[in-house]
């Protein structure tokens, strides 16, 4: 069943590669991103007995984003979080990776009173998570779908660069652990992440002016 939705799953990360690179021909905007910041786990997606950190540190964000549209794009990014045991919990470490396929809406033109360096970006799309306890519990991972949504605030430092704040919500579409030893350092749950990164624009001009 794994293998299943692995394959699918590549198969539409390859069809939304190329309609990216078809996208980059005819209007050059592509950009990419790193950000680093904490996250935040659901409570309920741990077993009982078990507790995760209400924050922890690092979370990773890499993604290649491309602005089809003055206002719409779509970006196809990687996220890697740690999760660790809360001080009332059995000890466990966790490592959570997701990959997802956003569409992208940057509504900053209608917004007239922003100052002329702020931006606003909203971001949503389906993905993919795996989770992989370390440690004594490193045969309870577990992968499932995930849907996210977020928000980004953006400062222009330059043409081609600027600096974020991103918040984002991962909603987690997973199965319950049975038997409850399954869950043992795991984690099927939802997740809330902040992050600070920088974008560069790869190609073309970050804050073009003209209709596309």
């Amino acid at each position: 069943m794994n293998f299943v939705i692995k394959k699918y799953l590549l198969t539409f990360v390859v069809v939304f590669v190329a309609i990216g690179l078809n996208a980059q021909r005819e209007t050059n905007k592509w950009k990419a991103q790193i950000a680093l910041g904490v996250n935040s786990p659901a409570q309920s997606g741990f077993v009982e007995s078990f507790q995760g950190k209400s924050l922890n540190f690092p979370t990773v964000n890499l993604g290649i984003q491309n602005m089809f549209k003055k206002q719409f794009g779509a970006k196809l990014d990687y996220g890697f979080n740690r999760i660790s045991s809360d001080e009332n919990s059995p000890e466990f470490k966790l490592n959570y990776s997701r990959i997802n396929a956003q569409l992208v809406f940057d509504p900053t033109y209608n917004l007239y009173f922003l100052p002329q360096r702020i931006g606003v970006v909203l971001h949503a799309g389906p993905g993919y998570s795996f989770v992989k306890p370390l440690g004594n519990y490193g045969n309870n991972k577990i992968s499932f779908f995930n849907a996210m949504a977020g928000l980004e605030i953006h400062f222009g430092l330059a043409e081609r660069m600027s600096l974020f704040v991103d918040t984002s919500y991962i909603l987690g579409f997973a199965k319950d652990f049975e038997p409850v030893t399954e869950g043992y350092g795991s984690f099927n749950g939802n997740l809330l992440t902040l992050t600070f990164g920088i974008t560069f624009s790869l190609s073309g001009c970050q804050y073009c002016t003209n209709d596309e």
